[in-house]
């Protein structure tokens, strides 16, 4: 696969991302997307909801800090995104926490997502196996949840991505591991939630599963690129962004580290 042609397409397409995402990452999420060359859109009520995904290209789901409400909305924009065969992505954040999010999990994957994307203890919860997680934060090892993120893409026919130090992504059959990253990134709140964004405006008429690693080894390589300057997480948040918006194709077919699993 050649990352750089997905990045390409990507900011050729400018997507419209409709981001139904928790209060904490509205703002770092859009400025990702804008900076990635995407266009965001952060729509959660649910009178409105499943209206405006069928403007967009591309939705995702936040559990951060949804509500019975906003379950709703996400269920509702989702199954206008089925309906027009467009990609929406899941982000199960601290799924384990509380029966609430368990529930809502549930009915989002029974939606059949084109992309889950989580860390390793949402992953592995998400399956049905278990999980170490710390609230929002994984106790799991990314390793530990690559047979659960196999089993997970074969139960929605989607595509699952849990992330860590080296990301892991499975459509169920094939599956890679992205290596790109540095550990400043988890250092700033939210650049996971940010993330599931990116996949999602990659996934825009493209194969799911290349596009999803294109995307971390993307996201990664910005991250690598802003801690070379970062004096510590404050002044790395803002050369994430410099860098999402400074690389381009051919920096990605450099520095992408995507190798099959």
């Amino acid at each position: 696969m050649n990352p750089a042609d997905h990045l390409a397409r990507m900011r050729a397409t400018a997507p419209l991302v409709h981001n139904i995402t928790n209060f904490v990452a509205m703002n770092v999420m859009a400025n990702v997307l804008l900076a990635a060359g995407a266009a965001p859109a952060m729509v959660h009520a649910r009178e409105e909801a499943a209206e405006f995904a069928a403007l967009a290209q591309a939705l995702t789901v936040n559990i951060g800090t949804a509500d019975p409400a906003w379950g709703a909305a996400m269920l509702e924009a989702a199954a206008v995104m089925a309906a027009a065969d467009r990609p929406w992505a899941m982000d199960p954040v601290g799924v384990a926490a509380t029966a609430f999010r368990r529930d809502l999990a549930a009915r989002l994957v029974a939606a059949r997502p084109t992309i889950i994307r989580g860390n390793a203890s949402e992953i592995l919860t998400l399956a049905g196996m278990g999980g170490a997680a710390r609230g929002v934060d994984a106790g799991d090892t990314v390793e530990a949840a690559e047979d659960a993120a196999r089993a997970l893409a074969t139960r929605t026919g989607g595509v699952v991505a849990a992330t860590g130090p080296v990301d892991f992504v499975t459509d169920g059959q094939r599956a890679f591991r992205v290596a790109n990253g540095h550990p400043l990134m988890a250092r700033v709140t939210v650049l996971g939630c940010s993330l599931t964004g990116v996949v999602a405006a990659f996934a825009v008429d493209q194969p799911p599963l290349e596009a999803v690693a294109a995307a971390l080894a993307y996201y990664g390589l910005a991250g690598e690129r802003a801690a070379v300057t970062a004096a510590g997480p404050g002044s790395f948040q803002v050369g994430f962004l410099d860098a999402l918006a400074a690389i381009g194709p051919g920096d990605l077919a450099a520095g992408a580290r995507i190798t099959p699993a």
